[in-house]
């Protein structure tokens, strides 16, 4: 056995702290370089069309025209499309020739109301929409506050049972239904309001889906998105809001293009982002002064070329 003399030792030692200050040395190829954000992607919501007056076809040609990498349309415009002699088979060739995705639709079924006999009509009407949305390629389609706008509901583990109720139906459709907040209405409408109902739903599939007008207009604080997990929304509404009127009065004809405002939109893109938001910023405004225009295409490029300015 070999022995060391303390000189020996204080030599080996003072060279592993030498190697343990400069550390390990690595070649360029091991070197790894931060992982980049996932880029968002953009979807055109067909509200912001309405004022135009367009056939849905037009609508997604203005979309694909524009750049938008998705729509989501309105169940009433699939509605008069079919009545009109249109096949929804037809109109998912064009979405799919066009290189558009279907990151929802807008509809406005009854599901939460206390009265039976409209929470089962509303039921059946969902279901029809949920088969056309499945007919264009679509999996999401929104559980608005629609039929329960005129008082306030706060019993959250009645509403959840009842959202889990077209979540069950959903499955069937695979199609899931999310909760939509509406800033200006009773109930829904606000973050606090849709969490807890999603929550009480004790489903896997729950989602919501935010606006940062309606947000504000219900008074959410942004930084309360840090709460949530990105993963559990598949999309999420783009628009802006001007500092006056006062929130209370504020309306949907208020909404600005995503920059022309005062919301804090860096913030909120970098929230949803950390919290591993992958889904579609879709721009959704209803603003007469754009609707003036008679151009839905200029419209439709601003917002895209805006949401991207703010990300």
């Amino acid at each position: 056995m070999t022995i060391l003399s303390r000189r020996d030792l204080l030599t080996l030692g003072t060279a592993a702290l030498a190697g343990a200050a400069v550390g390990p040395s690595f070649s360029s190829a091991e070197i790894v370089e931060p992982e980049k954000p996932t880029p968002f992607r953009y979807s055109l919501n067909f509200g912001t069309l309405l004022g135009f007056n367009l056939s849905i076809e037009e609508e997604i040609d203005v979309a694909a025209d524009a750049g938008y990498d998705a729509i989501e349309p309105w169940t009433r415009k699939l509605d008069e499309f079919q009545r009109k002699g249109g096949r929804l088979g037809d109109l998912r060739k064009r979405i799919e020739d066009r290189n558009l995705a279907v990151a929802g639709a807008c509809a406005f079924f009854v599901w939460a109301s206390d009265d039976e006999q409209a929470r089962s009509k509303g039921i059946e009407q969902m279901k029809r929409e949920m088969d056309w949305l499945r007919e264009i390629g679509g999996t999401r389609i929104a559980a608005t506050a629609s039929g329960v706008t005129n008082r306030r509901m706060d019993d959250f583990k009645v509403l959840g049972e009842r959202y889990r109720t077209i979540l069950d139906i959903g499955e069937e459709f695979g199609v899931v239904p999310q909760l939509e907040i509406w800033g200006a209405v009773p109930t829904m409408n606000c973050l606090a309001d849709v969490t807890a109902i999603a929550v009480h739903s004790g489903h896997p599939k729950a989602e919501l889906l935010l606006d940062v007008y309606h947000l504000y207009r219900g008074g959410s604080s942004f930084d309360s998105l840090a709460l949530l997990n990105g993963a559990a929304m598949s999309c999420f509404h783009m628009n802006d809001y001007p500092a006056g009127p006062p929130r209370e009065r504020a309306a949907d004809k208020d909404r600005v293009y995503p920059g022309d405002g005062v919301a804090p939109l860096a913030m909120i893109l970098k929230t949803l982002r950390g919290n591993g938001f992958k889904g579609f910023l879709s721009f959704e405004v209803f603003n007469p002064d754009y609707w003036a225009t008679k151009d839905p295409l200029a419209v439709a490029k601003t917002g895209l070329v805006k949401m991207k300015a703010v990300e």
